[in-house]
Protein backbone atom coordinates (compact mmCIF):
# COMPACT_ATOMS: atom_id res chain seq x y z
CA UNK A 1 0.00 0.00 0.00
CA UNK A 2 1.31 3.51 -1.06
CA UNK A 3 -0.20 6.23 0.92
CA UNK A 4 0.65 10.02 0.72
CA UNK A 5 -0.79 12.48 2.66
CA UNK A 6 -1.99 16.33 1.54
CA UNK A 7 -2.08 18.95 4.26
CA UNK A 8 -4.15 22.15 3.36
CA UNK A 9 -2.82 24.47 6.17
CA UNK A 10 -5.31 27.81 7.37
CA UNK A 11 -4.45 30.14 10.25
CA UNK A 12 -7.14 28.30 12.64
CA UNK A 13 -7.41 24.92 10.88
CA UNK A 14 -5.73 22.34 8.22
CA UNK A 15 -7.58 20.18 5.87
CA UNK A 16 -6.28 16.66 5.39
CA UNK A 17 -6.17 14.39 2.33
CA UNK A 18 -4.73 10.71 2.41
CA UNK A 19 -4.11 9.52 -1.42
CA UNK A 20 -4.16 5.41 -1.20
CA UNK A 21 -2.69 3.72 -4.43
CA UNK A 22 -3.89 6.76 -6.70
CA UNK A 23 -7.17 7.31 -4.93
CA UNK A 24 -8.37 10.02 -2.74
CA UNK A 25 -9.88 9.50 0.72
CA UNK A 26 -12.33 12.50 1.69
CA UNK A 27 -10.89 15.61 3.18
CA UNK A 28 -10.57 15.92 7.12
CA UNK A 29 -10.53 19.05 8.71
CA UNK A 30 -8.84 19.49 11.89
CA UNK A 31 -8.02 22.71 14.13
CA UNK A 32 -5.05 24.31 14.70
CA UNK A 33 -4.57 22.63 17.94
CA UNK A 34 -2.27 20.67 19.88
CA UNK A 35 -4.87 18.67 20.89
CA UNK A 36 -5.87 18.42 17.05
CA UNK A 37 -2.33 18.15 15.72
CA UNK A 38 -1.41 14.88 18.37
CA UNK A 39 -4.60 13.11 16.52
CA UNK A 40 -3.20 13.90 13.32
CA UNK A 41 0.40 12.32 14.09
CA UNK A 42 -0.91 9.43 16.19
CA UNK A 43 -2.97 8.53 12.81
CA UNK A 44 -0.48 9.14 10.72
CA UNK A 45 2.21 6.89 12.23
CA UNK A 46 -0.69 4.02 12.30
CA UNK A 47 -0.95 5.14 8.17
CA UNK A 48 3.19 5.12 7.74
CA UNK A 49 2.58 7.23 4.66
CA UNK A 50 5.47 7.84 1.97
CA UNK A 51 5.58 11.52 1.82
CA UNK A 52 3.02 13.99 3.64
CA UNK A 53 2.98 17.28 1.40
CA UNK A 54 2.51 20.83 3.51
CA UNK A 55 2.61 23.58 1.51
CA UNK A 56 4.69 27.04 3.20
CA UNK A 57 1.89 29.38 3.83
CA UNK A 58 3.27 31.54 6.23
CA UNK A 59 4.01 30.65 9.50
CA UNK A 60 0.64 28.87 10.00
CA UNK A 61 2.53 25.56 8.64
CA UNK A 62 5.30 25.32 10.77
CA UNK A 63 4.30 24.15 14.28
CA UNK A 64 2.26 20.77 12.52
CA UNK A 65 5.33 20.46 10.34
CA UNK A 66 7.88 20.22 13.39
CA UNK A 67 5.20 18.11 15.00
CA UNK A 68 5.15 15.72 12.03
CA UNK A 69 8.98 15.61 11.72
CA UNK A 70 9.61 15.45 15.58
CA UNK A 71 6.82 12.29 15.18
CA UNK A 72 9.45 10.73 12.28
CA UNK A 73 6.79 11.09 9.98
CA UNK A 74 8.24 11.96 5.94
CA UNK A 75 7.12 15.40 5.78
CA UNK A 76 8.03 17.58 2.67
CA UNK A 77 7.28 21.65 2.89
CA UNK A 78 6.86 22.46 -0.42
CA UNK A 79 7.42 26.29 -1.90
CA UNK A 80 3.97 27.62 -2.64
CA UNK A 81 4.95 29.07 -6.25
CA UNK A 82 5.78 24.95 -7.18
CA UNK A 83 2.39 24.05 -6.10
CA UNK A 84 0.43 26.72 -7.83
CA UNK A 85 2.14 25.46 -10.86
CA UNK A 86 1.05 21.79 -10.38
CA UNK A 87 -2.30 22.84 -9.83
CA UNK A 88 -2.46 24.74 -13.24
CA UNK A 89 -1.02 21.66 -15.00
CA UNK A 90 -3.62 19.84 -13.75
CA UNK A 91 -6.01 22.25 -15.41
CA UNK A 92 -7.89 22.30 -11.58
CA UNK A 93 -11.44 24.58 -12.21
CA UNK A 94 -11.96 25.00 -8.61
CA UNK A 95 -10.01 26.08 -5.46
CA UNK A 96 -11.21 25.10 -1.76
CA UNK A 97 -9.55 23.55 0.85
CA UNK A 98 -10.18 19.96 0.58
CA UNK A 99 -9.32 20.81 -3.46
CA UNK A 100 -6.20 21.89 -2.83
CA UNK A 101 -5.53 19.08 0.02
CA UNK A 102 -5.88 16.35 -2.48
CA UNK A 103 -3.80 18.07 -5.01
CA UNK A 104 -0.63 18.10 -2.59
CA UNK A 105 -1.51 14.77 -1.83
CA UNK A 106 -1.09 13.97 -5.61
CA UNK A 107 2.11 16.25 -5.89
CA UNK A 108 4.09 14.25 -3.38
CA UNK A 109 2.57 11.21 -4.76
CA UNK A 110 4.22 11.97 -8.33
CA UNK A 111 7.02 14.59 -7.60
CA UNK A 112 8.41 13.31 -4.43
CA UNK A 113 9.76 16.09 -2.57
CA UNK A 114 12.87 16.15 -0.61
CA UNK A 115 12.20 15.76 3.01
CA UNK A 116 11.94 18.85 5.15
CA UNK A 117 14.41 19.14 8.55
CA UNK A 118 13.07 20.99 11.03
CA UNK A 119 15.07 23.85 12.53
CA UNK A 120 16.59 24.08 16.10
CA UNK A 121 14.13 25.67 18.69
CA UNK A 122 17.20 28.66 19.19
CA UNK A 123 17.23 29.48 15.62
CA UNK A 124 13.58 29.48 15.45
CA UNK A 125 13.11 31.87 18.38
CA UNK A 126 16.12 34.00 16.39
CA UNK A 127 14.11 34.28 13.26
CA UNK A 128 11.04 34.95 14.88
CA UNK A 129 13.19 37.87 16.61
CA UNK A 130 14.48 38.80 13.54
CA UNK A 131 11.06 39.44 11.73
CA UNK A 132 9.96 41.07 14.39
CA UNK A 133 12.44 43.96 13.90
CA UNK A 134 12.16 44.01 10.41
CA UNK A 135 8.58 44.95 11.17
CA UNK A 136 8.52 47.12 13.65
CA UNK A 137 11.67 48.87 11.27
CA UNK A 138 8.98 49.15 8.86
CA UNK A 139 6.73 50.43 10.99
CA UNK A 140 8.94 53.47 12.10
CA UNK A 141 9.97 54.29 8.94
CA UNK A 142 6.64 55.10 7.79
CA UNK A 143 6.26 57.04 11.47
CA UNK A 144 9.33 59.22 10.04
CA UNK A 145 7.70 60.02 7.00
CA UNK A 146 4.62 61.00 8.67
CA UNK A 147 6.42 63.14 11.29
CA UNK A 148 8.43 64.75 8.28
CA UNK A 149 4.83 65.22 5.92
CA UNK A 150 3.42 66.95 9.59
CA UNK A 151 6.61 69.38 10.14
CA UNK A 152 6.51 70.44 6.33
CA UNK A 153 3.05 72.42 7.36
CA UNK A 154 3.05 75.24 9.40
CA UNK A 155 -0.29 74.78 11.02
CA UNK A 156 -0.17 71.01 12.11
CA UNK A 157 -0.82 71.07 15.73
CA UNK A 158 1.99 70.73 18.02
CA UNK A 159 -0.13 67.84 19.57
CA UNK A 160 0.02 65.72 16.46
CA UNK A 161 4.17 66.39 15.92
CA UNK A 162 4.61 64.83 19.63
CA UNK A 163 2.31 62.65 19.59
CA UNK A 164 4.12 61.08 16.59
CA UNK A 165 7.56 61.73 17.98
CA UNK A 166 6.57 59.60 20.90
CA UNK A 167 5.57 56.77 18.73
CA UNK A 168 8.90 56.77 16.98
CA UNK A 169 10.37 56.80 20.33
CA UNK A 170 8.27 53.65 21.61
CA UNK A 171 9.61 51.88 18.42
CA UNK A 172 13.27 52.94 18.86
CA UNK A 173 12.78 50.95 22.95
CA UNK A 174 10.82 48.37 20.77
CA UNK A 175 13.68 47.58 18.53
CA UNK A 176 16.76 48.20 20.87
CA UNK A 177 15.19 45.41 23.13
CA UNK A 178 14.64 42.83 20.59
CA UNK A 179 18.23 43.72 19.43
CA UNK A 180 19.63 42.48 22.54
CA UNK A 181 17.39 39.64 22.82
CA UNK A 182 18.59 38.27 19.88
CA UNK A 183 22.11 38.89 20.66
CA UNK A 184 21.76 37.39 23.88
CA UNK A 185 20.32 34.26 22.16
CA UNK A 186 23.31 34.21 19.76
CA UNK A 187 26.11 34.79 22.60
CA UNK A 188 24.12 31.99 24.55
CA UNK A 189 24.36 29.14 21.47
CA UNK A 190 28.31 28.90 20.33
CA UNK A 191 27.34 27.89 16.59
CA UNK A 192 25.20 31.05 16.36
CA UNK A 193 27.82 33.56 17.88
CA UNK A 194 30.70 31.86 15.84
CA UNK A 195 28.25 32.73 12.25
CA UNK A 196 27.83 36.02 13.73
CA UNK A 197 31.32 36.92 14.13
CA UNK A 198 32.14 35.41 10.61
CA UNK A 199 29.23 37.59 9.56
CA UNK A 200 30.70 41.03 10.46
CA UNK A 201 33.79 41.11 8.53
CA UNK A 202 31.91 41.42 5.48
CA UNK A 203 32.41 45.12 4.61
CA UNK A 204 28.37 46.66 5.12
CA UNK A 205 27.23 44.28 7.66
CA UNK A 206 27.09 45.59 11.09
CA UNK A 207 25.14 44.00 14.35
CA UNK A 208 21.67 44.93 13.19
CA UNK A 209 22.10 43.24 9.27
CA UNK A 210 24.21 40.45 10.52
CA UNK A 211 21.35 39.31 13.20
CA UNK A 212 18.71 40.13 10.24
CA UNK A 213 20.64 37.83 7.96
CA UNK A 214 21.38 35.31 10.22
CA UNK A 215 17.71 35.08 11.67
CA UNK A 216 16.51 34.05 8.07
CA UNK A 217 19.73 31.91 7.02
CA UNK A 218 20.39 29.65 10.11
CA UNK A 219 17.01 28.00 9.35
CA UNK A 220 18.21 26.45 6.74
CA UNK A 221 19.43 23.13 5.74
CA UNK A 222 23.09 23.50 5.34
CA UNK A 223 23.44 21.51 2.34
CA UNK A 224 21.85 23.57 0.16
CA UNK A 225 23.99 24.99 -2.61
CA UNK A 226 24.44 28.82 -3.35
CA UNK A 227 22.07 28.85 -6.06
CA UNK A 228 19.06 27.38 -3.85
CA UNK A 229 20.19 30.02 -1.65
CA UNK A 230 19.92 32.62 -4.10
CA UNK A 231 16.32 31.23 -5.51
CA UNK A 232 15.20 30.80 -1.71
CA UNK A 233 15.29 34.44 -1.36
CA UNK A 234 13.92 35.22 -5.06
CA UNK A 235 17.29 37.14 -5.83
CA UNK A 236 17.79 34.37 -9.12
CA UNK A 237 17.61 35.65 -12.50
CA UNK A 238 14.15 34.50 -14.66
CA UNK A 239 14.17 33.75 -18.47
CA UNK A 240 11.31 34.42 -20.54
CA UNK A 241 12.31 32.98 -23.94
CA UNK A 242 10.49 31.09 -26.49
CA UNK A 243 11.25 30.33 -29.91
CA UNK A 244 12.31 33.15 -32.35
CA UNK A 245 9.63 35.77 -31.32
CA UNK A 246 10.17 35.85 -27.21
CA UNK A 247 13.21 37.27 -26.36
CA UNK A 248 12.11 39.10 -23.08
CA UNK A 249 15.10 40.35 -20.68
CA UNK A 250 15.87 38.28 -17.37
CA UNK A 251 14.15 39.87 -14.28
CA UNK A 252 14.88 38.55 -10.68
CA UNK A 253 11.99 36.32 -9.48
CA UNK A 254 11.19 37.49 -6.12
CA UNK A 255 9.41 34.60 -4.98
CA UNK A 256 11.06 33.78 -2.28
CA UNK A 257 12.22 35.02 1.46
CA UNK A 258 11.01 39.09 1.63
CA UNK A 259 13.01 39.38 4.78
CA UNK A 260 16.00 38.18 3.74
CA UNK A 261 16.06 40.22 0.41
CA UNK A 262 15.14 42.97 2.58
CA UNK A 263 18.11 42.52 5.53
CA UNK A 264 20.79 42.33 2.24
CA UNK A 265 19.97 45.79 0.43
CA UNK A 266 21.39 47.98 2.85
CA UNK A 267 24.66 45.94 2.98
CA UNK A 268 25.18 45.71 -0.54
CA UNK A 269 24.40 49.36 -0.98
CA UNK A 270 27.36 49.86 1.64
CA UNK A 271 29.70 47.55 -0.26
CA UNK A 272 29.66 49.43 -3.68
CA UNK A 273 30.11 52.24 -1.70
CA UNK A 274 33.08 51.03 0.59
CA UNK A 275 34.50 47.50 -1.20
CA UNK A 276 36.34 48.40 -3.92
CA UNK A 277 35.61 45.07 -5.78
CA UNK A 278 31.97 45.58 -5.05
CA UNK A 279 31.80 48.94 -6.58
CA UNK A 280 33.84 48.19 -9.67
CA UNK A 281 31.62 44.95 -9.80
CA UNK A 282 28.60 47.66 -9.57
CA UNK A 283 29.77 49.87 -11.84
CA UNK A 284 30.92 47.23 -14.59
CA UNK A 285 27.38 46.44 -14.70
CA UNK A 286 26.31 50.18 -15.35
CA UNK A 287 28.63 50.57 -17.88
CA UNK A 288 26.78 47.32 -19.79
CA UNK A 289 23.52 49.69 -19.52
CA UNK A 290 22.18 48.14 -16.50
CA UNK A 291 20.21 50.13 -14.36
CA UNK A 292 21.33 50.91 -10.73
CA UNK A 293 18.82 48.42 -8.88
CA UNK A 294 19.40 45.69 -11.36
CA UNK A 295 23.50 46.30 -10.59
CA UNK A 296 22.70 46.23 -6.94
CA UNK A 297 20.26 42.94 -6.86
CA UNK A 298 23.37 41.55 -8.66
CA UNK A 299 25.67 42.92 -5.34
CA UNK A 300 23.39 41.63 -3.50
CA UNK A 301 23.30 38.07 -5.02
CA UNK A 302 27.30 37.97 -4.99
CA UNK A 303 26.96 38.93 -0.93
CA UNK A 304 24.46 36.52 -0.36
CA UNK A 305 26.60 33.57 -2.13
CA UNK A 306 30.15 34.54 -0.33
CA UNK A 307 27.63 34.72 3.21
CA UNK A 308 26.11 31.52 3.08
CA UNK A 309 30.07 29.93 2.18
CA UNK A 310 31.09 31.69 5.23
CA UNK A 311 28.43 30.08 7.61
CA UNK A 312 28.91 27.01 5.87
CA UNK A 313 32.87 26.74 5.73
CA UNK A 314 33.15 28.95 8.87
CA UNK A 315 35.64 31.13 7.31
CA UNK A 316 35.95 35.19 7.19
CA UNK A 317 34.11 37.44 4.29
CA UNK A 318 36.33 37.74 1.56
CA UNK A 319 35.04 39.56 -1.69
CA UNK A 320 38.16 38.85 -3.33
CA UNK A 321 36.24 35.12 -3.78
CA UNK A 322 33.01 37.11 -4.95
CA UNK A 323 34.33 40.17 -7.44
CA UNK A 324 36.89 39.51 -10.62
CA UNK A 325 39.41 41.82 -10.41
CA UNK A 326 39.19 42.10 -14.22
CA UNK A 327 36.83 44.87 -12.84
CA UNK A 328 39.33 46.75 -11.45
CA UNK A 329 41.00 47.08 -13.98
CA UNK A 330 38.26 48.89 -16.38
Amino acid sequence: MTVSVGIDIAARSFDLVCRDNGRNQPAQTFAQTPADQAQVVQQLQALRPTHIVVEATGIYYLDLAVALAEAGLPVSVINPKSFRHFAQLKLTGSKTDPVDAALLAEYGARMTPPLWTPPEATHLALRDIGRQINRLTGARTQAKNRLHALTAKQMTPQLLIDDEQQAIDALDQRIDRLQQAARELINECPVLAQQFQVMTTAKGIGQASAVALLAELAVLPDHLKAAQVSRHAGLDVRLNQSGSSVHKPGRLAKTGNAYLRAALFMPALSAVRHDPRAKAFYESLIQRGKKKIQALCAVMRKYLTGLWACLRDNTPFDSAKLFSECHLKT
